[in-house]
């Protein structure tokens, strides 16, 4: 992997993006057509998945990250070299969550890469970009408040506790405000997958507002998050303009696996169309005791069509949204399974970059709702929504 990452301490997602935002992210370049491609022109980019029963052995025995990293990019050169593939275009390796790699290269060499016997398949990267919002009203970013105060989604789920414990948030998204005053933020452990920036702060304001509604700090200023004061911990995978890639995300979600503590929480506010490995990487975090929070969609469609909404599994939690009144939001996407739990996601005011606050909604602000309730213990009832069109009304988690 191109060593372009860099760890806080040295502070050296068309498809949606959830399709969560409101119009206070959007940028004038928001459109522009984003290329999986190389240098070279005709390459694309592709996930590999692989089925090496040594390299699986090796990574059962191995402890940390940057030792499996090693192990996967060892792996992933042999491979590339018996199918006489250049290897100097691996962007990413996977060594917890997925065993893999994904490489830059022409389509025409596809075929005798997926014939090597140590791949197991072989999918082609997708792009997830931020589109027009459902909001149509501009926010923009508003100024401290010289006191606090409680957003209704908060007071909706029986928030604003005070977290105690030692397990944190991950917010997998466009970085977090490193510096927020209302924000508790791990400046060691997060991490920072977006090629061109130096740090995971947050230069688009998204993972700074999840941030907020889950954990923001109960300070008599700004505002106060479900788990008020709880650590979270950024992994930037999307650009400033809410843009991203299938494997960037990936890769974000093979970070948590190896990094977080059974009983932490990661929020993905974030998605695109469906895909088995983002799917596949999510459940296999999610069995090693960490607890996912998914943003189930605006799209006003089934959320089983949705990556990585449509993950299930014991610790996997995919999230609607509804208003102040308990009713249905009208963007949000639907179906049980995957949808868990409906929780507040129409004009939530929370944290946001710089300092500031600000009002977006979607059910990018429903699901970290329900990742502070997550942290916090376990969901209890607090009613159904009102007017589900899947006619199978959704708990309103509460704690």
């Amino acid at each position: 992997m191109k060593k372009t990452l860099f760890k806080l301490f040295a502070l050296a997602f068309v498809l949606a993006f959830a399709n969560a935002c409101n119009e206070s992210l959007v940028t004038d370049d928001v459109n522009e057509t984003i290329e999986l491609k190389s240098a070279s022109s005709g390459q694309k980019t592709y996930i590999v998945v692989l089925q090496d029963a040594d390299l699986n052995l090796e990574l059962t025995k191995l402890k940390g990250y940057e030792k499996k990293q090693v192990a996967v990019k060892s792996t992933s050169k042999k491979i590339l070299k018996r199918a006489g593939i250049s290897d100097s275009e691996i962007t990413f390796t996977y060594g917890t969550a997925v065993k893999g790699f994904a490489v830059k290269m022409a389509p025409g060499q596809l075929k005798k890469l997926e014939s090597d016997p140590s791949v197991k398949y072989i999918s082609e990267d997708q792009v997830i970009t931020l589109i027009q919002p459902y909001v149509k009203t501009k926010v923009k970013p508003a100024p401290t408040p010289t006191a606090e105060v409680t957003p209704w989604g908060i007071t909706r789920v029986n928030g604003g506790v005070m977290y105690t414990g030692s397990n944190k948030i991950w917010i997998i998204d466009t970085g977090i405000d490193l510096d927020h005053p209302d924000l508790n933020v791990d400046l060691v452990n997060g991490w920072n997958f977006v090629a061109g920036t130096q740090a995971a702060d947050d230069d688009n304001g998204h993972g700074s507002h999840c941030a907020g509604i889950a954990a923001a700090i109960d300070n008599d200023e700004g505002v106060i998050g479900v788990a008020a004061g709880a650590t979270v911990v950024p992994v930037k995978v999307l650009n400033r303009r809410g843009s991203g890639s299938y494997s960037t995300i990936i890769a974000g979600v093979d970070w948590v696996a190896d990094h977080a503590a059974p009983g932490d929480v990661a929020n993905m506010s974030l998605g695109g169309g469906y895909d088995l490995t983002l799917n596949n990487a999510v459940i296999t975090a999610s069995e090693l005791g960490i607890k996912f929070s998914l943003a189930a969609g605006n799209e006003s469609t089934d959320a089983n069509t949705k990556s990585p909404a449509s993950a299930n599994g014991a610790n996997i939690y995919t999230i609607s949204a509804s208003d102040v009144n308990d009713n249905w939001a009208y963007f949000s996407n639907y179906n049980n399974p995957p949808v868990d739990y409906c929780e507040p996601g129409y004009s939530i005011y929370s944290t946001y970059k710089g300092g500031g606050y600000t009002t977006m909604s979607g059910t990018s602000m429903a699901a970290p709702h329900a990742a502070g309730l997550l942290l916090l213990g376990s969901i209890k009832n607090g009613g159904t929504v009102n007017g589900d069109p899947d006619e199978n009304p959704d708990t309103i988690g509460v704690h």
